[in-house]
């Protein structure tokens, strides 16, 4: 089955082409590094790196850019507040999202391109809008004329006569028109400045993505994501400026985000009902997160609560429940010669949700489906490891290896499915299993006791059985 993408530009989902066989090119936008990231970001960064993530699983090379925007009218603003240097300012909250990023295990992009190392890349791309009769010069600045480009508000469906309606020029601008947005502004006493043909200044906030993305990836590539609130102004001024620049199609699909809601209300900084990633790392593993995220589809809103917070922090323990106890269950595991009714329920269900998990991540990458599979699964194995007395290897083996693509594809148990962890810690684990046995012949208890109690503190828990003592990774 194909994937297929919902593409805002056309407000359907259409089966992706890339440009290039085998490969996509994909741009993000970034954060404006002006302060902590929140869990609203973290909605937007998390899903598009399921997004490439799956793409790569589906064997595609990803060539993926996400911005730095370095330099900003709000970056000035808080630098005027805190008394800091812009740039010192900026680089502390890079620094502070690259480590949030880690944290959460979204995987690094291939170029962080940065505003203020591309300066005269965006100074040439306005000279070329300028010399095609798209950009004037204003007293203030350099501003891109909407009327000129035909198709604008193509993306966000918005007319320019509504843009009009009841805007104005404000006194000390330099544009023509008010639907007009600035390309370059010209300094004022105590900003920061670079110098230009049209006197010393920075740029505006659309054109760096355009400058960016196109010097990275070219004047066509295949996906374009950000947050919802993107699409206007920001994606619909950066299509106009770079398709009147190029002259072409510049990007297949544009792909955005949902909300992350709090009381019915957008979180955002500027409301002020927002939580920092750290605030939230503080309370939940980085992997609650992630589920949290992709138990809803990446276009729908998503409601910030600690009951859905803690809802995912239950999935994600029953899941890791069920990986121990696939794995706990090898090692009594035999040869298949024969199958009986179980072992073909247990591999119907298995081979189901595996189907079931590929149809959903192909229809726009719809994780809320995908994980209700991965459940399936989940409940199929341990009902069948309930069942027999002997589980067959053939069994937990296709278990086992669905549960490595939902790891690769989501994120998630990436620890636990490292063959490092294994050899050295299973073998002290077991070393402490029979001291423990040992001293519970010799009715130390106490010190039997501490053993397991301080094995469950590392998040290893000990459980006695009829067969003897048998160990599980657990969350904690």
């Amino acid at each position: 089955m194909a994937i297929k993408i919902y593409n805002t530009l056309t407000r359907q989902k259409e089966e992706f082409k890339p440009l290039r066989e085998g490969e996509v090119r994909m741009y993000v936008c970034g954060p404006t590094v002006y302060d902590y990231t929140h869990i609203g970001h973290a909605r937007t960064y998390i899903a598009f790196d399921v997004i490439r993530r799956y793409l790569e699983h589906k064997g595609y090379t990803v060539l993926m850019a996400m911005n730095f925007t370095d330099i900003d009218d709000k970056i000035i603003r808080r630098a005027n507040e805190t008394g800091e240097d812009p740039k010192e300012l900026a680089e502390k909250f890079l620094k502070y999202f690259l480590e949030d990023m880690k944290a959460l295990k979204v995987k690094p992009a291939d170029i962080y391109p940065r505003v203020t190392e591309h300066i005269n890349d965006i100074i040439d791309f306005v000279k070329k809008l300028q010399e095609k009769g798209y950009a004037y010069e204003g007293s203030d600045g350099v501003y891109f004329e909407v009327r000129k480009f035909k198709d604008y508000g193509k993306l966000s469906k918005i007319k320019v006569e509504e843009l009009v309606k009841g805007a104005r020029v404000e006194p000390g601008e330099g544009k023509k028109n008010p639907e007009d947005f600035a390309l370059w502004k010209k300094a004022k006493p105590g900003e920061p400045k670079w110098k230009s043909p049209w006197g010393e200044g920075r740029p505006g906030w659309h054109i760096e993505c355009s400058t960016m993305s196109t010097k990275y990836l070219g004047e066509s590539f295949d996906i374009h994501g950000g947050g919802s609130d993107l699409i206007f102004p920001h994606h619909e001024n950066e299509i106009a400026q770079t398709e009147a620049c190029t002259g072409h199609e510049w990007v297949r699909y544009w792909m955005h985000t949902g909300f992350l809601m709090v009381n019915g209300e957008k979180m955002s900084k500027s409301l002020g009902n927002f939580v920092t990633i750290r605030e939230a790392l503080e309370r939940y593993d980085p992997e609650v997160i992630r589920l949290f995220v992709l138990q809803r589809h990446y276009r729908s809103p998503l409601d910030y609560t600690e009951e859905g917070l803690e809802h995912a922090k239950n999935n994600l323990e029953r899941l890791y429940n069920t990986l121990e106890n696939i794995r706990v269950a090898m090692e009594r595991a035999e040869i298949s010669f024969k199958w009986d009714n179980e072992e073909f329920e247990a591999y119907e269900a298995i081979r189901d949700g595996r189907k079931k998990f590929y149809d959903a991540m192909d229809d726009d990458f719809n994780t809320a489906e995908a994980l209700k599979a991965v459940f399936e699964v989940s409940n199929a194995v341990n009902r069948y490891l309930t069942q027999v007395e002997r589980p067959k290897e053939s069994i937990l083996r296709k278990a086992w290896e669905f549960f490595k693509i939902v790891s690769e594809v989501f994120g998630i148990f990436e620890d636990y499915f490292r063959e490092e962890k294994a050899g050295e810690e299973e073998a002290l684990i077991k070393l402490l299993i029979d001291v423990r046995a040992q001293l519970r012949k010799e009715r130390k208890f106490d010190l039997a006791d501490k053993i397991r109690d301080e094995l469950r503190n590392l998040g290893i828990q000990l459980e006695d059985t009829p067969q003897g003592t048998v160990w599980k990774r657990i969350k904690i």
